[in-house]
């Protein structure tokens, strides 16, 4: 039972997390303050949704740059609707995430039809978006943010548990109902783990990679709306700093970056991992630049632990082979 455990994604960020919450809560008593909570919940929330945003493009084996554009698109958007149209928020968020879907689609037809590496063709988007952000705000945010916005971005529901903790989980089950009970949650993996191979399969690799890219848009946009509700305004910087978080949650929860293997637990562990630490340097007044040392050092750890599970996996192959 423990060497299954083992082997599973979640259980080493899981161990990692108790770890650290005990030792943190040894050392400092108000981490586990309903407030401290709630701030993590918050930070764990829209976090793991640009996560997700990222992970279902690994998934396919690709990677998109231009999910902190598509994300910052969508917040100003919404944001802008708001208060310079007077659009009431439901169908503004609702505009705004279409906005981000649109995008979306627009990276994975340019990847499927040009056969260009996605890499190459989000770094020109994250360009075009970034660029169409800016154009519409002049770098000046939108403040006019409905009351409602501001609560849902806040408040909590049941305290400690804000509001925002929900679109997540659904994000998140809906995530792991698509990638292990539907059909096209095992397209995508299947042309993640060998592109070539799907297609001699029947799947249409060029639909897979279109509606990947469309749901990380979704994603991407749900978060910098959150984030507009959360910040209490339209920032044309929401979404700058995404990218190595967003590469950074999937690869600590398991995730192979050559695709074909993701896990929704273990990213939004992952994300609980960063959100912990990122909290930890706050209490113990330690220079939060140092998040970012802590982001690499995770990073090449969970890239370790992949690759020692890989090795380990072909030799116990090669081993029933002989």
């Amino acid at each position: 039972m423990s060497r299954r455990f083992w082997e599973t994604d979640w259980f080493g960020p899981l161990m990692v997390i108790v770890v650290a919450v005990a030792v943190v809560s040894a050392l400092n008593p108000s981490f586990l303050s309903p407030f401290n909570i709630q701030v993590l919940l918050l930070a764990i929330a829209v976090n793991a949704m640009i996560a997700f945003s990222q992970m279902i493009i690994i998934a396919i084996g690709q990677m998109n740059l231009s999910v902190g554009a598509i994300g910052g698109l969508s917040a100003i958007a919404f944001a802008g609707m708001m208060e310079v149209w007077g659009i009431p928020w439901p169908i503004a968020a609702i505009l705004a995430l279409a906005l981000g879907v649109l995008a979306g689609v627009a990276n994975g037809v340019l990847v499927a039809l040009t056969g260009i590496s996605a890499f190459v063709i989000t770094l020109a988007s994250l360009s075009v978006y970034k660029g169409v952000n800016l154009g519409i705000t002049e770098a000046q945010p939108f403040y006019k943010i409905p009351d409602v916005v501001k609560g849902l971005g806040n408040d909590t529901f049941f305290h400690p548990l804000p509001w925002l903790i929900i679109p997540c989980v659904l994000a998140a089950l809906l995530l792991w109902y698509l990638l292990n009970r539907l059909p096209l949650g095992r397209s995508i993996l299947a042309v993640g783990g060998n592109e070539h191979a799907a297609e001699l399969s029947g799947i249409s690799v060029r639909r897979v990679v279109i509606v990947a890219h469309a749901i990380s848009g979704l994603l991407a946009a749900s978060a910098g709306i959150m984030l507009v509700g959360r910040l209490q305004l339209g920032q044309p910087t929401i979404g700058d700093d995404w990218l190595i978080l967003s590469f950074a949650a999937p690869v600590i929860g398991g995730a192979i970056l050559s695709g074909g293997h993701v896990s929704v637990a273990g990213t939004l562990l992952g994300v609980a991992i960063v959100a912990i630490f990122t909290q930890v340097l706050v209490l113990f007044n330690i220079d939060p630049f140092l998040v970012q040392v802590v982001l690499g050092v995770l990073i090449l750890w969970a890239v370790g632990v992949n690759r020692f599970r890989e090795v380990r996996a072909l030799k116990h192959s090669a081993q029933v082979a002989s």
